[in-house]
This record gives structure tokens, sequence and C-alpha cells, in this order.
């Protein structure tokens, strides 16, 4: 049965979808409270970041376009708010569309879904961590305010998801990459980053390989299986300091340049956000386009033209910033206690092909 016959059928679910149009209303308060500015970024787009594990839209060609070249759907408004931040624009943020083929396999992907990002000038990934979270507070404050009809309620630090509660209050539990591994997968992965001794570990542990395999295959099969289930159970996890080779559009760090100034955080194993503190060195970026697409074809994944446009922006001069891209619709989900991100949605992927 499709959305709006359900809802036809059981009026009593009204409630449950209006809860995205009440996340969407707080996030855009929280930031143009703080003077963020709000940016519209394209649906269509020429060229795209090369990110080696993203299956793309192919779209259209541009009819008046004499070289015949193909329109692509955004996997991100990343390179638009970057150029921006180039320009001057300052502190801002987006909440688009985004569109990502195959995303449909599981209970919290669709492939088309709504994107939030937002960049922090003169900042780096610990400063969006204090933003993600006064963010999820402020959400869950104005949720509650609204569903008890402004009764005074002041502030909202925990909220219910499928049975269990979870403390929102700040500050959230921090783990690094490898603290996580050998926490929960008993694995030392500062001493397995490169060469066969990730392998070999995988090995002991009955994972399955194939001759194409990568290092990068094989850190997220183990971090899918062992790790993220485990995230954020009770309250939120901040997992930090990514292997450098993770992170395309990240800066590494200075004290260690084997990881990179990236995190992600979880809430009951949902992944909801991922940040880093912004490359901003051209040729550093360029070097690491290259090897992503080198991968993309490697994998036999749709090759298409990297935005040199950005690369562009980049010479220019970007200035220091944090940035993050955190799934709104995961958000919904968990404000609105439901299992299935389709459930959150009017329009699901699953509707629109049945």
């Amino acid at each position: 049965m499709k959305t709006w016959q359900k809802l036809r059928n059981n009026p009593a679910l009204w409630p449950r979808y209006f809860i995205r149009e009440q996340v969407l209303t707080a996030i855009r308060r929280f930031f143009l409270d703080r003077g963020f500015h709000e940016v519209e970024t394209p649906y269509l787009t020429g060229s795209l970041p090369p990110e080696s594990y993203l299956d793309i839209f192919e779209t259209t060609l541009f009819s008046r376009d004499r070289k015949g070249r193909q329109a692509y759907l955004p996997t991100s408004p990343e390179p638009f708010l970057k150029k921006l931040l180039v320009a001057g624009i300052g502190n801002c943020f987006a909440m688009p569309k985004s569109f990502r083929n195959t995303e449909d396999k599981s209970l919290t992907h669709n492939p088309e879904f709504t994107i939030l990002e937002w960049y922090r000038v003169k900042s780096d990934y610990t400063d969006i961590m204090k933003d993600c979270e006064d963010l999820l507070v402020f959400i869950n404050t104005l949720l509650a305010r609204t569903n008890m009809k402004g009764s005074g309620v002041v502030k909202s630090t925990s909220l219910t998801y499928q049975g269990r509660t979870v403390d929102l209050k700040p500050p959230w539990e921090r783990l690094t990459v490898c603290e996580a591994f050998h926490k929960y997968a008993g694995i030392r992965l500062d001493k397995a980053l490169n060469g066969d001794k990730l392998f070999n570990l995988a090995k002991q542990k009955g994972y399955r390989m194939e001759n194409e395999t990568s290092w990068e295959m094989l850190f997220h099969q183990i971090f899918l299986n062992e790790i993220e289930p485990k995230l954020g159970r009770g309250k939120p996890t901040i997992i930090y300091e990514y292997p450098a080779a993770l992170a395309a559009l990240s800066r590494r760090k200075k004290s260690d340049p084997r990881f990179a100034e990236r995190f992600e955080f979880y809430i009951e194993g949902l992944e909801l956000g991922d940040a880093y503190s912004e490359l901003t060195d051209w040729r550093e970026q360029q070097r690491r386009f290259e090897e992503e697409q080198d991968e993309r074809r490697r994998l036999g994944k749709t090759d298409h033209p990297i935005d040199s446009d950005f690369i562009d922006a980049l010479k220019a001069g970007m200035p220091d910033a944090g940035g993050i891209a955190v799934g709104v619709d995961r958000l919904i989900m968990l404000f609105a206690d439901v299992r299935d991100i389709a459930d959150t949605m009017f329009f699901p992927a699953k509707d629109l092909f049945s």
C-alpha cells in the first residue's frame, strides 16, 4: 500500500509524517538564529567529486550543448557551498535533495534524500562536534514544546527511540576510530593501516576475501559488522580520526598524518552525520580526486568529469573551515521513532517504482 493510501485509510498516521516539517523548521531556526546564510544549490551539475564508493545518477544531455555533455544529479551540495566559502559568504548551510543510486537496499537508505550541510569558517571539526550536540538538543526541545503546546519546557535532552531512552545531553561519547576497532573488534588498527596485517586479522575472524578486495573494502566490512551496531547506544557517539585513506575531502592531522580530521556521529546505531576539517590545499585535493577516479574505474563505476571549477576555487584560496553532511531523513526517523526511512516520506522510492 502506498503512503497516500495509508494516510487516507488511517488519518492517525498524519502526526508522524508532520515530524518532518517540525524538524526542517527547527534546523532553519537554529542556523538562521546563529547568523548562517541559507543557500539554494542546483539539482543539475556537469561534474561531480569522484567518490569511489558512490553510485551516481546520469540524468540527461544538455540540449543546447554542442559537445553533448551529460548532466548529473548531485550527490551532495558540498562543492557548491565551498565555492561560496571561497567567494566570502562566511558561515552557511543548505538543505537540498541529493541523489545516490542503489541507495534503497536497506531501511535507512533512499536514492533521493534530504541532506543538511553546514560550514563554519575559521573553525575545524571539533567546532562542528559542538554544533551537532547543540543542534540535536535544540530540535528535540522544539519538538517537545510543539507537542506539549508550548507548556514551558526549558530544554529537552532525552528522547525515546525504538523503546530505548537516549540522553542527548552534551558532552557526547567520543571515540577515535582506533579506539573503536580495539574496543569492539579487538584490532589494533594503527598497526594495520597498510600491507597484509588487516587482511590476516580479517581472515582469522572468518571474513571472505576475493582478489579485488581492497583494504578500504575490508575496513568497511569490519566496521559495519562489528563496530557500527554498537555505537550511540543510550547516548550519542562521535567517532573520529579516520585513516587518511578514508577522508577524500578532509585535512590530515598535523600531529599524525596517517589520520584525518574527520568524524561521524551515531545514535542507536544510526549513522547521522559525516564531518571534516576541510581540505584547502588544491594540489592535495586534485591528487586525491585523481586517485578516487582511478578507483571508480577499477570498480567499474560510471565515469564522470572531475569538478575542475572546484579545484580552481581552491586555487583562489578557501578559508579554514569545518563542515558536515547530515542525513535529515535519518534525523526524522529518530524523532518520529520509526525504523524505516520510507515512513518519514510522503513519496519514498519504493512507492514511486512499485
